[in-house]
């Protein structure tokens, strides 16, 4: 039987979660990934600011669909009673896990104390941890990286005060901040964490292939793993690391289901946000879908130029019809 994993009062089906991404991990794509074998998905980082003033366009993050039950809401910000207000908002809303975000390198964000700013002041990170377990009714966890730099490498103080203060699991993406997504993820910052505390550790962190997620958890021990740009383009990586887990070979999927998968991604999103974003924003998973399958550079490159929505939908029809002739083709 495959190992649950258990967060607070919340087990989750097993131990995959989908990573928070920025543009990316919206409802009609989390929806995939957790029809695919995703124990858990996370929602994009969300502005505290913006849930405790209520703004229209931050509680849209909120927003989902109860088949990807549980939830969780990933929250950023640098004031502990600002976030404590936004994880009351979330739960309010729906969201079955609060994650505190402290570890994202993005300029904008760090430049405030938020993100990956807050490990530099362990202080900083106690006061929030405390304020926002003190609002959140539903499990806590907190995402961090190694540090600031190498020279600021402060991941056992960090996860030492997270445990500490009260939150249900915590997530290692062993990368410092100053790196952003350079280099290699160290797991041994992960298994060092994992043998300091008593809570979930999941680990994250370079698993582009089903087979890396087996081995970051024989390496490090760690829970749960926590995938993110493993999955842009192929969502199927938590069905195949599944598939290896029961000693099943992991298949890639059929063009068929490729095709279906794209084409219910894009409706699903044109249903929320109109036809003209959800094309533009398809542009870029489009990319990542047909990664590696043949022709797909020359097929890129046309399609990059399409404005029009149908015309868009017809040149992917008429791409994958193409190859599965061709694929048909082979097999006689």
């Amino acid at each position: 039987m495959l190992p649950l994993l258990k967060i607070g009062n919340l087990s989750l089906k097993n131990h995959l979660i989908m990573a928070p991404m920025a543009g990316i991990t919206n409802p009609p794509f989390r929806l995939i990934a957790k029809r695919l074998g995703a124990g858990l998905v996370v929602t994009e980082m969300v502005s505290a600011v913006g849930l405790s003033r209520n703004h229209e366009k931050t509680l849209r993050y909120l927003k989902g669909d109860p088949e990807e039950k549980p939830l969780s809401v990933q929250i950023f910000g640098a004031e502990p009673q600002i976030m404590a207000i936004a994880a009351e908002t979330a739960i309010e809303r729906g969201a079955d896990m609060v994650d505190i975000n402290m570890g994202c390198p993005a300029r904008k964000v760090v430049k405030n104390g938020s993100g990956g700013g807050l490990l530099r002041n362990p202080a900083a990170v106690q006061k929030m941890v405390t304020a926002v377990r003190k609002a959140c009714t539903v499990p806590l966890t907190v995402k961090i990286r190694a540090g600031w730099s190498a020279g600021e490498a402060n991941f056992r103080e960090i996860a030492g005060i997270i445990a500490d203060c009260g939150a249900d699991a915590v997530t290692v993406h062993p990368r410092f901040v100053n790196q952003g997504f350079s280099g290699h993820a160290d797991w041994r910052i992960i298994k060092e964490i994992k043998e300091k505390l008593s809570i979930p550790v999941i680990g994250n962190g370079d698993v582009f292939k089903p087979e890396l997620a087996l081995q970051m958890r024989a390496e490090t021990g760690c829970d749960g793993v926590m995938i993110g740009r493993g999955a842009l383009g192929n969502p199927w990586i938590f069905r195949q690391i599944l598939d290896l887990e029961k000693g099943l070979e992991a298949h890639p999927p059929e063009l068929s289901e490729r095709k279906e998968v794209i084409l219910s991604h894009f409706t699903h999103l044109s249903q929320i946000i109109g036809e003209d974003r959800a094309s533009k924003l398809m542009r870029g998973q489009l990319l990542w879908y047909t990664k590696g399958l043949p022709h797909s550079s020359r097929f890129r490159g046309a399609f990059t130029g399409i404005r029009d929505v149908h015309t868009m939908m017809a040149t992917l029809g008429r791409y994958f019809e193409t190859l599965m002739e061709n694929q048909e083709n082979v097999r006689r």
